[in-house]
């Protein structure tokens, strides 16, 4: 079990810990062209690859974008008793709690913890998140988008595009499957090196309540997470993948929506950094928990 564990976590911090490296090392890192290259050509390509390969069924498919709803508005609820608790202003704390890390991290843990079909289960909680991440998210941090923009987003493109393969089994022709495999592959090495190098560039204030909310909002999202999947009556993948990814740390991009908004960034990058430290430290615990249950 324990090599198994190794086996799914080595890949994410090695990778991870290699952008954080470069970074404090001095060396330039084009975040921004990274981050475009990954949001409108690799991400796209890589939902599209894992769904149309994956045979991901209707019903999973479904059952996966419910309960991917149901945490998200469970998890928004707890943000806003947690922003009345602590008296941080609710447009900077309820964003943290609605949508995790699903993509850098998410995607590489349940692609290395749950195999390739594990993987497409989590680019559909990814897909159902994201549709609210880049719309409702810079909204609330503020920092709203034009709608026009909101619309051509490339990963709700993809998302459209998707459905039919999924809903209908459409078969990609060899050729652009191929092409997608490849962009696809850049994804993951590219989100996990650029989370890296986002760590290392976050400077932390209030230690003390960023451990705590963070710590709150990884440990909610799995009781959520596992609370939905129950009910719903999942089965052990989809549950195991449902639980992993609301057990996400706090995105990355809510700190750059607060950063273009100008909405107490200190407070979110505190958020982002604490809640990514503790989740070292409890995802494996949780894998020790999910692995043998998916199985």
């Amino acid at each position: 079990m324990l090599a198994q564990l190794f086996a799914v976590l080595a890949p994410v911090l090695i990778t991870a810990g290699l952008g954080y490296g470069w970074a404090r090392s001095g060396h330039a890192y084009p975040t921004d062209f990274i981050a475009k290259l990954v949001l409108n050509i690799a991400t796209p390509c890589l939902i599209l690859s894992t769904l149309s390969r994956a045979q991901l069924d209707r019903h999973a498919f479904a059952e996966m974008a419910i309960a991917c709803v149901l945490v998200t508005v469970a998890m928004g609820v707890v943000g806003l008793i947690a922003s009345r608790v602590s008296g941080k202003d609710w447009r900077v704390l309820v964003p943290g709690f609605l949508f995790p890390n699903s993509g850098n991290m998410g995607l590489p843990m349940s692609l290395y913890a749950f195999g390739e079909h594990g993987l497409a289960l989590a680019v559909a909680f990814f897909m159902v998140l994201s549709v609210g991440h880049f719309s409702i998210g810079p909204a609330i941090s503020g920092s709203a988008p034009p709608l026009k923009k909101v619309f051509s987003n490339p990963i709700l493109i993809s998302l459209v595009l998707a459905l039919p393969l999924v809903i209908f089994d459409i078969e990609l022709p060899r050729w652009l499957d191929n092409s997608l495999d490849l962009l696809a592959g850049m994804t993951i090495p590219l989100m996990l090196l650029t989370l890296g190098v986002s760590l290392a560039s976050i400077r932390v204030h209030h230690l003390g309540s960023g451990m705590l909310l963070g710590g709150l909002r990884i440990m909610c999202g799995a009781g959520v997470g596992w609370l939905v999947g129950v009910l719903l009556g999942l089965p052990p993948l989809s549950l195991g993948v449902l639980v992993m990814q609301s057990a996400m740390p706090v995105a990355v991009f809510n700190y750059l929506f607060a950063v273009r908004a100008n909405r107490s960034p200190e407070d979110v990058a505190s958020l982002v950094l604490c809640s990514t430290l503790l989740s070292f430290v409890f995802l494996p615990l949780l894998l020790l928990w999910l692995l043998p249950a998916s199985s």
